[in-house]
């Protein structure tokens, strides 16, 4: 999943790195803080070149804090590639005049075509707030977890559009007020002994479930908003496109 970053930044095993192992883990934080990301002063990297020592996860984790990463020490894949959209960040900032003018074979040609196939294309997915946000609404929704945010966010659009639409969103506010209810089909679930207390008591709670149901729609609205907004957030287009 990290392929493309790391064949962008030169590492010399883009497509045999895994970052579950503890030592090639380990070195490839060094390599990335020495040759990319530079941090820390050459004389502070001590600590985290130090790869073979016990407090090594103390050292990373101070790093992490110390470049803003959002995540926990835990979280690899996502630290690691959070870490790499950082590094491709810095790197095109360092050669900015190299880049800015290079582009795929066919890419200006194909360029309205793509960016009219699939709107999500030019999404920033390093950005912390991107991620956090797609984490939120996916877990709101309880859609499963995936590695791939944008493949996260297409899953939380596609649930949107089929079940919370507007027509959906409407339909479910529509006033249902003067209609007829039949108390003796709900069941109350308990007695009180008393049959003008156990009515009151199923009234009370026909309108509980009422309030419920109207929170819910609230809810619904909420997320089409926020779905609207991260599907169509302002980027920063210097910052390159996501996929490419």
């Amino acid at each position: 999943m990290f392929r493309r970053k790391l064949s962008a930044l030169d590492y010399h095993n883009p497509a045999g790195f895994n970052c579950r192992d503890e030592t090639e883990f380990r070195n490839f934080i060094v390599w990335l803080e020495d040759q990319k990301i530079r941090h820390y002063k050459i004389e502070d990297r001590g600590n985290l070149r130090n790869i073979h020592s016990e407090d090594w996860p103390k050292s990373f984790e101070k790093y992490m804090k110390d470049v803003n990463c959002p995540f926990k020490i835990q979280e690899r894949q996502e630290t690691v590639d959070w870490l790499l959209g950082l590094a491709v960040r810095l790197e095109y900032g360092d050669n900015a005049d190299k880049y800015k003018d290079s582009s795929p074979d066919g890419a200006k040609n194909a360029d309205n075509t793509a960016k009219n196939a699939e709107p999500l294309i030019n999404l920033d997915v390093n950005n912390p707030d991107f991620k956090a946000g797609v984490m939120a609404l996916a877990n709101l929704l309880q859609i499963q977890r995936h590695d791939d945010y944008l493949v996260m966010l297409k899953a939380i659009r596609i649930l949107v559009q089929e079940r919370l639409t507007q027509d959906a969103i409407a339909k479910a506010s529509q006033s249902k007020e003067g209609l007829p209810v039949a108390l003796e089909k709900h069941i109350l679930g308990f007695d009180t002994g008393d049959a003008v207390i156990n009515e009151a008591a199923q009234i009370l709670r026909l309108l509980h479930i009422e309030e419920l149901r109207e929170l819910q729609t609230k809810i619904n609205e909420a997320i089409v908003a926020v779905q609207a907004i991260i599907a169509d957030p302002k980027t920063d287009h210097r910052l390159g496109k996501v996929g490419r």
